[in-house]
């Protein structure tokens, strides 16, 4: 409806006959008029954003005063799109201007609610009792208890109710000082001036191998220079007799070509041929021996030569005299390295020694040696390669071995043994159980081993369960065996030892449990 006044303004009557027309009351018609003027633009900033500035009560007073005009208002017969566009003309908004409108009113009204909501809440807290209060947090703590009791158990799962009894073996270790003892003998001898080893060391020689030369005191290089200068100049004059020879002399010319042959082996072998390097030596003087002694009895008339052969034989002597030869007595594996222990520590005599005289020995102190052995200088020892003995001391022990019994032992040094050692006997004194320990075995590993560290196991079988397994039933442990019907029945038991979560049990009336029957557990 478009005014006559300036601007398209309506005049005071065109208004008071609208209003009489709408059937509005003066406040109403006021409101209005300020409505359609901030459409205008005539409200000084209610151009662009001037539906946001409408509070609640003046967006109340619009909606009453358009349910006031009844049956004659405008919006009659219009559809609901345009019935928007009419309702936003009539606040001077676009559609969506509108409908954010509508959206801000309605968010701006829940945000109230929900202040009165909690402000009502707030009341009420404020009005219960210190017990109700009390009651309400014990409540809560019982919920969370049983939500975490039944967590824990989902996680841990269902718990098993029975065990199969199993066979399990139990062990237990001793640690201690050990000592070697081996079969071993030792030759040594006086006045030694040096000694010229022809066997290697750790092998094994047999009864009669040439081992080494052992030179006496007062023995001197310039004796070997002296017999060396002698069998030169004998040398020279058979040269010379043969050159003068005339005659060929068959024998002579095929010990020669012995001599030579035989020579020639002994040389491949030193450059590194395969053989026996000892044999062949043995091979070439026995053809020397016998072309010297075919040359003295052809000239067994010829004064210088006999002399000359009598100057070698004299010096040979002499230096044998200070040179003696060392074989071996029995098969055995030879060593060149003694440490005093040898005549102390052997298989006649290590059983008889207290745990203190074996305690001193392992600290160092050498037995006495006799009378007739002192002052003599130790050459080589034959050691017998199989078996040997260990006595062995364990401090603050209350353990009781039994004698015939086999255990693990264990020998520590720069490489760990393990064999098996079977017990001889045993002292208990001063603090200390000395065991004396039979090996049967290669003496290989501790040819060189005198003291050590060493453990010993002692191992058994026996019946294991689950700890869990275990019932007291007057006084008394035992397990439960569940039998095929489903039947129960308690078995007194005896712990033996415990390991972990697992038991080693022994039923106190024999045979009466076994491995592959079930227990109950009790969690």
């Amino acid at each position: 409806m478009q005014g006559n006044g300036m601007n398209g303004q309506w005049t005071p009557e065109q208004a008071a006959q609208w209003q009489a027309m709408q059937r509005m009351t003066p406040e109403q018609a006021a409101q209005w008029q300020a409505m359609q003027a901030a459409q205008m633009g005539q409200v000084p900033g209610a151009q662009t954003g001037a539906w946001q500035a409408i509070t609640p009560d003046q967006a109340a007073q619009w909606q009453a005063m358009q349910g006031a005009q009844g049956g004659q208002s405008p919006q009659q017969g219009m559809t609901e799109e345009q019935l928007a566009q009419w309702q936003a003309a009539q606040l001077g908004m676009s559609p969506q201007q509108l409908m954010e409108w509508k959206a801000l009113q309605k968010a701006k009204a829940a945000v109230k609610a929900k202040k009165e909501k909690k402000q009502a809440r707030k009341s009420r807290r404020k009005k219960r009792s210190p017990l109700t209060r009390i009651l309400q947090a014990v409540a809560i703590v019982a919920v969370l208890g049983v939500g975490a009791v039944f967590a824990l158990n989902n996680l841990q799962g269902s718990k098993a109710t029975s065990a199969v009894i199993e066979m399990g073996t139990l062990g237990t270790i001793y640690r201690g000082d050990a000592m070697i003892v081996r079969d071993e003998t030792v030759y040594n001898d006086e006045g030694v001036q040096n000694i010229e080893y022809v066997s290697q060391e750790g092998s094994l020689v047999y009864r009669g191998d040439v081992v080494c030369y052992v030179y006496s005191t007062g023995y001197s290089s310039k004796e070997m220079t002296t017999l060396q200068d002698y069998r030169d100049q004998i040398k020279d004059y058979q040269q010379t007799l043969l050159t003068g020879e005339t005659a060929f002399d068959q024998k002579m010319d095929r010990l020669e070509t012995e001599v030579v042959q035989r020579g020639l082996e002994v040389r491949s072998l030193v450059q590194g041929s395969r053989g026996n390097l000892i044999n062949q030596e043995a091979i070439l003087a026995t053809a020397i021996d016998q072309r010297q002694k075919y040359f003295r009895s052809k000239y067994s008339s010829d004064m210088r030569l006999n002399r000359l052969f009598d100057d070698e034989e004299t010096q040979q002597q002499r230096i044998d005299s200070w040179i003696k030869q060392r074989a071996a007595t029995q098969e055995s594996i030879i060593s060149f390295y003694t440490d005093g222990y040898e005549a102390a520590l052997t298989p006649t005599k290590f059983q008889a020694y207290t745990p203190a005289e074996v305690r001193a020995m392992f600290g160092g102190e050498k037995p006495d040696t006799a009378a007739s052995e002192r002052g003599k200088t130790d050459i080589y020892r034959l050691v017998k390669k199989d078996n040997y003995a260990v006595l062995m001391l364990i401090k603050d022990s209350v353990w009781t071995p039994v004698e015939g019994t086999t255990y693990k032992l264990m020998l520590e040094q720069f490489s760990n043994t393990t064999v098996d050692a079977q017990v001889l006997s045993y002292t208990r004194a001063s603090g200390e159980l000395l065991l004396r320990l039979a090996v049967m075995g290669d003496v290989t590993p501790v040819l060189y081993m005198r003291t050590c560290q060493a453990e010993l196991g002692e191992y058994a079988d026996g019946l294991m369960v689950p700890a869990a397994a275990l019932y007291t039933q007057n006084e008394q442990q035992g397990v439960v065996r569940i039998n095929q019907d489903g039947s129960q029945v308690f078995i007194p038991v005896d712990v033996l030892a415990k390991q972990g979560d697992k038991v080693f049990i022994s039923a106190i009336q024999t045979g009466i449990l076994g491995t592959g029957q079930t227990v109950r557990l009790f969690h």
